[in-house]
């Protein structure tokens, strides 16, 4: 079982990167977003790598960290989400989004993805909301983006000091990170500080 590959940069397909490594190209299929972010022909590149085998193929999925990686598998989990849509929802929300986009329903960043429609999308966040909040926090809160045009945000580390200090209140993960959103997006002052989001956070948990 291969799980990372470095190489060199040999080319590019619509999905995929021919990496060189050591004579031997692989054909690997990256997310969008991965493919824009590794580099350019000729330059050095390394990938996570998922395995995935069929009567027919052998395929190799690169991922460019654990996070990404991560997340594939989780949505490869749910019935309907092949590797092709994985990768395809990767692409249009990127893995350090995906978490907060999950947890709190946002089903419109998920139907972003060619290949995923309405029902699909509100299968996908119902079956992976509370699996989202097991992936670790460090690595899955954004920085939260508020969805109101032009609103600004506070640091990531802010963010994930309001949701941690939810959970050591008792809040599952999931509602916390749900409550923290909204909390940013009611907020008047674009640089809310911790203490006003806990305290906006707690008011949307007790509606």
């Amino acid at each position: 079982m291969i799980g990372k590959l470095s190489g060199i940069i040999d080319g590019f397909g619509s999905d995929y990167i021919l990496l060189d490594v050591s004579g031997v190209g692989y054909l690997v299929h990256c997310s969008p977003r991965t493919l824009q972010q590794c580099g350019q022909t000729g330059d050095p590149a390394s990938f996570l790598i998922d395995t995935h085998v069929r009567e027919d193929a052998i395929n190799l999925y690169g991922f460019k960290d654990a996070m990404e990686q991560q997340w594939f598998r989780l949505l490869t989990s749910v019935q309907g989400v092949g590797a092709r849509v994985g990768m395809a929802i990767l692409g249009a929300c990127p893995a350090e989004r995906l978490g907060f986009a999950i947890a709190s329903g946002d089903k419109a960043a998920i139907q972003a993805a060619d290949g995923v429609g309405p029902k699909l999308a509100l299968r996908i966040v119902t079956e992976l909301k509370d699996k989202a909040g097991k992936i670790d926090l460090q690595m899955s809160a954004p920085k939260l983006e508020a969805k109101i045009s032009g609103k600004s945000t506070a640091p990531a580390s802010v963010d994930q000091d309001a949701v941690s200090a939810l959970v050591n209140l008792g809040y599952a993960k999931t509602d916390a990170f749900q409550a923290v959103l909204q909390a940013k997006q009611k907020a008047e002052n674009d640089n809310i500080g911790l203490s006003d989001i806990i305290r906006l956070a707690l008011k949307e948990l007790s509606a």
